[in-house]
């Protein structure tokens, strides 16, 4: 009777006990990936009691189908599947507050990661030398086998820009390896943004020099499956977070998307204020509203592509999204043609009247964008 309860013989010694190591792995349609992951990090791992959580975005490719297969043989395995949020920054907070270690890693799924580094890396943190190591690629030592020139370039602009811009002392904030105590993350996690890519640039930021970092090189190795989980607005992403943590978090990384596309359709509004008087010879109270009319419409476009893009609508909710962008920026719109109206009315500058009028509505729209437009599933 006794046997018929035993586990078996292929369960890891190490299943039930308690993890010293948790291993975060943000996934998107990388089932080909996981399971030799997995491997690797029971192959490396061998004599740590560890746990791995696979943060997964709904991949359609079922990659959170493939990590529950393993979850079944093994319960040092999760999987925690998201749906309706996409984003490599909030996978990790997610993935590192689900967890139960006292030592957090955080590494790709692609396989570019160099896993035989999480034990060194582990004693730094457990021997109290460290809050925080970094698999770095500037420093002495490091060897990539899969980073074209192109993204090395730009990789390494973005990295000088960060640490001149927040004083960031570590060489490579935007690595995506690393490992860090977890009470010392979750004294940051409330300022950290789970919009965007670059979660250690975030978390070295937030902690305004108080985390001791360590760096160690590592060998970069090519993708094996799966695709990036960069995206081309990824630029802006990371110039939002940068701006947000220069002002100290006054404003979230969200908002400055928002502001930056809201800078946008100002442009668009002043052209279009521009031709409706030049070329049509439209009253100006007209103008100045069908100015309104199409910024928003372009910027309803621009913040589904770009500022929401985690909570992205789409078929008949795109529709439907832009009615309610229209219906809760009435007011805004009302109050954006009655300013510019009586600017203009006070001063006959088209372009003033027309920026004082844009300018009303943007907190409002912004307010009203997150509670009725793209509300949290």
């Amino acid at each position: 009777m006794n046997e018929a309860i035993r586990p078996g013989s292929g369960t890891p010694p190490q299943a039930h006990e308690a993890p010293e190591l948790s291993v975060i792995v943000p996934t998107f349609n990388e089932r080909d990936n996981v399971t030799v992951l997995y491997r690797r990090l029971e192959a490396t791992l061998v004599n740590v009691a560890w746990e791995v959580v696979f943060v997964d975005d709904n991949s359609p490719d079922g990659t959170w189908d493939v990590v529950r297969a393993l979850a079944q043989r093994d319960n040092r395995v999760r999987c925690v599947r998201r749906i309706g949020r996409r984003g490599l920054s909030g996978a990790c907070i997610e993935g590192i507050l689900a967890s139960s270690a006292p030592y957090v890693a955080v590494i790709d799924a692609d396989l570019q990661h160099d896993e035989t580094q999480l034990p060194k890396m582990l004693l730094l943190l457990a021997s109290d030398q460290a809050d925080l190591v970094v698999g770095s690629r500037y420093i002495e030592g490091y060897k990539s086998e899969g980073f074209n020139k192109q993204r090395a370039g730009a990789s390494a602009l973005a990295t000088e820009l960060a640490r001149k811009a927040l004083r960031v002392e570590i060489a490579d904030p935007m690595s995506g390896f690393f490992m860090v105590r977890r009470d010392r993350f979750e004294e940051l996690a409330p300022k950290l943004s789970v919009h965007g890519f670059k979660i250690l640039l975030d978390l070295v930021a937030s902690a305004n020099g108080s985390l001791r970092a360590v760096e160690i090189p590592y060998t970069f190795g090519e993708r094996q499956h799966g695709e990036s989980k960069l995206d081309s607005m990824v630029a802006l992403d990371f110039l939002g977070l940068v701006l947000a943590k220069f002002t100290n978090d006054a404003v979230s990384l969200r908002f400055i998307l928002f502001a930056m596309v809201g800078g946008i359709g100002l442009v668009v509004h002043l052209t279009t204020l521009f031709i409706a008087l030049q070329l049509f010879k439209a009253p100006f109270a007209e103008a100045q509203a069908a100015g309104a009319v199409v910024a928003m419409t372009s910027n309803f476009a621009l913040n589904n592509f770009l500022t929401y893009r985690d909570q992205r609508l789409k078929g008949f909710a795109l529709l439907r999204g832009l009615i309610a962008f229209y219906i809760v920026c009435s007011v805004g719109l009302l109050a954006n043609v009655g300013v510019a109206f009586s600017v203009y009315d006070q001063e006959p500058i088209w372009w003033l009247a027309g920026m004082a009028g844009a300018l009303m509505g943007v907190v409002w729209n912004y307010a009203m964008s997150g509670l009725f437009v793209w509300r949290k599933k």
